[in-house]
């Protein structure tokens, strides 16, 4: 079979470039891509129903990143990580009951079990404490999720009936915000991820000409994984009809008796939840994390999300995979613009907007007159 695809390669062959390396480099933009799908998914649903780019995206990607590196590496002081379980349960409480009525007493009593819980591994338990990797996963994901809706809470929520630029004032200040709080309590020092050595250990193909990192294999199959799943909710369960409802009308939608603001903290959850996963695999793939991590990437899901139109989550995964498969190609020919690939991204952006404002699956725009 790789005789085949010689003999095909060699009829459309690009420059400065063999079949082996072709291969490679085409793992590699699958990969970029799939990561930045995933985060324009995040940006692209929280646009469809607030009509609102949630510029704090990416650092819930490098939140997500941090998260698994503390369950991991190094576990982050036992009452510390109570006390966000404790947070996250109140708020998760306060969204479906309400923040202003008093928790019950056996809701109280779980949050009171935290601490305890805390205490007893602060001072009780081993000192070396770490998580196995797919209750890490689960934890830094849900951690994550949790910071999202945290994030709609304080910053967008107080503002649903404010004009556009005070939400979006408010999201560039909450972006800052996450940022600065990181270096306070990470530090600004990068930080190494823990790699698991079966996917760090490549596959020889072709007798060995062509090496393939596990990860990169891994990285598009749960990536197909999450958006499916997505899929599912939104166009198959209620909470799904009711955020396509809140897209089309939020206020007609709210006459219907749909809770928006319980559907919206959804949405956040579930987009927080898919940049959590793309900072976890991200950092697997470039095993160094810092508070600003997430600035870059977060710019170009964005653009990707505009080129396959805003709004579109067919259109965010699609864009992502042109974006980053752009990338890798353009670097792959020409390395001498290794230094430049960032302005090949916003270089898009432009041109986009210029001759396809809506993007590649984006909804036409009608004339109202």
């Amino acid at each position: 079979m790789f005789d085949w695809l010689h003999s095909l390669y060699q009829t459309s062959a690009l420059p400065g470039m063999n079949l082996s390396q072709l291969v490679q480099h085409g793992f590699n933009a699958l990969t970029l891509g799939s990561l930045y799908g995933l985060i324009a998914i995040g940006y692209t649903m929280v646009y469809g129903i607030l009509r609102l780019i949630n510029f704090a995206h990416g650092d819930i990607f490098m939140l997500g990143a941090y998260f698994v590196f503390f369950t991991t590496v190094a576990f982050m002081p036992a009452g510390v990580a109570c006390f966000f379980i404790a947070a996250a349960f109140y708020v998760i409480h306060g969204i479906v009951r309400g923040f202003r009525r008093r928790p019950p007493l056996p809701v109280l009593g779980l949050l009171l079990l935290f601490p305890v819980c805390g205490l007893y591994f602060t001072f009780l338990a081993p000192a070396s404490f770490q998580l196995p990797w797919p209750l890490a996963l689960i934890t830094a994901i849900a951690a994550a999720s949790f910071c999202g809706i945290v994030v709609d809470r304080i910053a967008y929520r107080p503002l649903r009936a404010a004009p556009r630029i005070s939400a979006l004032i408010s999201a560039i200040g909450i972006s800052f915000f996450i940022e600065s709080l990181s270096v306070v309590l990470f530090t600004g020092l990068p930080r190494p991820v823990l790699q698991p050595d079966w996917l760090m250990t490549p596959m020889l193909l072709a007798e060995g000409s062509v090496r393939i990192l596990p990860l990169s294999l891994v990285v598009p199959a749960i990536t197909l994984v999450l958006v499916l799943g997505l899929l599912f909710i939104i166009n198959r369960t209620k909470p799904g009809l009711a955020m396509r409802a809140i897209s089309r009308d939020i206020e007609t939608t709210r006459l219907m008796g749909v809770s928006v603001d319980k559907i919206i903290a959804l949405t956040f959850a579930l987009g927080s939840a898919l940049a959590a996963a793309s900072g976890i695999m991200w950092a697997l793939r470039y095993p160094q994390i810092h508070p600003y991590m997430g600035i870059t990437p977060g710019l170009k899901a964005f653009i990707a999300a505009v080129f396959g139109g805003i709004g579109s989550i067919h259109g965010a995964m699609i864009g992502g995979l042109i974006l980053g498969a752009m990338e890798i190609i353009i670097i792959a020919v020409y390395p001498q613009l290794s230094g430049y690939r960032d302005a090949f991204a916003f270089t898009l952006l432009i041109l986009i907007l210029l001759f396809k404002p809506t993007g590649l699956m984006g909804a036409k725009l009608e004339d109202k007159i």
